[in-house]
């Protein structure tokens, strides 16, 4: 196909496609998607070789959220029956953490729900990260606390934490139609932020929640003009008890698609795979592979992942490596490049094939689908050994 030997070209040079070229990407029909996926892994193993970076969770306070972000089971008014409780103490984080970091986990993302952390949390983090750097001191840390205030990233900086994530999640234009509590400008000016104090940025989306292939584009083109570090894409978990509870319209091959297009519009950002795979991926998580340079280790904030030994065998099987801790992500320093100052002008592409056939998924299928979704009860904030 004409249109992945050009993305391919464009990806190997870390040039922008423009977004038709994106959207053609998600268009492209289900014969083809073992040619989308190897076109796109050319550009995967040209910036990240055959390494797989392994991120583990800790939630540090499950539930409990003013904000009312549908897709939320930890948010105002979630009827979702999850795991709730108020802060860690910083050896219960540390504990959860070391089961990650045995599991090859190369960072800790110390995530917390709410609205935003209070200078009081934020030092309640910054322990945190020493109890668990005292036991590794050369992890990286994470932080997801929310929205920043002034002098907050700062803090988390000083403190040892390497990373700030703040996903955007959906299109600018579709933003309301998920969370009135905050706005998706909020949500870039705390990335921004971030970026300012010299925390790595991480920021991604959630696919799943009813967009349009154009939202997705928008959003993954946003998160580029944002220049992340890292970009995890998340697949929505319709827990019950929320109000996006029957968005159950993403296929494993609509996934591969999606993870296809981000790599693409990002050839040599790391994109990790996230929340969800295992409830829409499935039996094709393997090469999902082929498509991200980075995944989750274990269980999620409220639900659980697949075992991490099982895990950890998909990656050899699927005849990847762990990314080393002595390892960088990427295997030079990202510069600005001329694509990223001048972007490839959007060009008058049109897909070659019809819109893909996902077509809604009938009920007994959403019926069966619903059994895979198993709400966290182990790890941090229970008594039980955290999956790792």
């Amino acid at each position: 196909m004409d249109l992945l030997e050009t993305l391919v070209a464009k990806g190997l040079r870390r040039e922008l496609p423009t977004r038709e070229e994106a959207l053609a990407v998600l268009a492209t029909p289900d014969e083809d998607l073992l040619d989308v996926v190897a076109a796109a892994g050319r550009v995967r193993r040209q910036w990240f070789g055959r390494r797989v970076k392994l991120n583990y969770l800790v939630n540090l306070k499950s539930g409990l959220c003013p904000e009312d972000c549908g897709y939320c089971s930890q948010r105002l008014g979630s009827k979702a029956e999850i795991l709730k409780y108020t802060w860690l103490k910083p050896d219960q984080a540390a504990a959860a953490a070391r089961a990650g970091l045995a599991g090859g986990a190369k960072r800790v993302c110390l995530v917390a729900s709410g609205r935003g952390p209070t200078d009081r949390d934020v030092e309640r983090v910054a322990d945190t990260v020493s109890a668990i750097k005292a036991e590794n001191e050369d992890v990286e840390i994470c932080a997801c606390l929310g929205l920043l205030s002034d002098g907050q990233a700062e803090r988390l900086r000083d403190a040892g934490v390497h990373a700030y994530n703040h996903n955007l999640n959906t299109s600018e234009d579709t933003y309301t139609d998920i969370c009135s509590t905050h706005t998706f400008a909020d949500r870039v000016d705390t990335v921004q932020q971030a970026q300012a104090a010299g925390l790595s940025a991480c920021s991604g989306l959630i696919a799943g929640m009813g967009e349009s292939d154009a939202d997705l584009v928008d959003v993954v083109f946003a998160l580029r003009e944002l220049s992340p570090d890292s970009v995890p894409v998340n697949f929505l978990i319709p827990f019950e008890g929320t109000p996006l509870a029957k968005e159950w319209n993403l296929t494993p091959q609509r996934c591969l698609r999606i993870l296809a297009m981000v790599r693409f519009v990002c050839p040599d950002i790391e994109v990790r795979l996230a929340g969800g795979r295992e409830v829409h991926l499935r039996s094709l998580q393997p090469l999902a592979l082929h498509l991200v340079n980075s995944i989750f280790l274990g269980d999620y904030l409220t639900s659980e992942g697949q075992a991490g030994q099982t895990d950890l065998d998909m990656i050899a099987d699927a005849g990847f490596v762990v990314e080393g801790s002595d390892e960088k992500t990427l295997l030079r320093d990202r510069e600005p490049t001329a694509a990223d100052a001048d972007p490839v002008a959007d060009g008058d592409l049109v897909p070659a094939h019809g819109p893909a056939a996902d077509a809604d998924l009938p009920e007994q299928l959403a019926d069966r689908r619903r059994d895979l979704v198993s709400v966290r009860r182990r790890g941090a904030g229970t008594d039980l050994p955290p999956n790792a």
